[in-house]
């Protein structure tokens, strides 16, 4: 199956709910780097995992698709 059709395809409810933590992830690390104080270097180095670890887990629940029944 191509990478587009799976993107398409329906996504199941536990990948929903992932995907969706995933992208909150990934905006709570992005609020930390973006912040207008200065931070400490473990706060801005947290944040940049968070981004990576919110992308990454967003992008394999996307992918995720239902089992066709036979």
């Amino acid at each position: 199956m191509k990478i587009i059709e799976r993107l398409k395809a329906p996504t199941p409810k536990f990948f929903k709910t992932l995907r969706n933590i995933g992208l909150g992830l990934a905006a709570t690390g992005g609020a930390l780097l973006a912040s207008p104080i200065a931070l400490p270097i473990v706060i801005v180095t947290i944040g940049q995992y968070l981004i990576v670890a919110g992308t990454v887990a967003s992008a394999v629940a996307q992918t995720a698709e239902e089992a066709e029944e036979e």
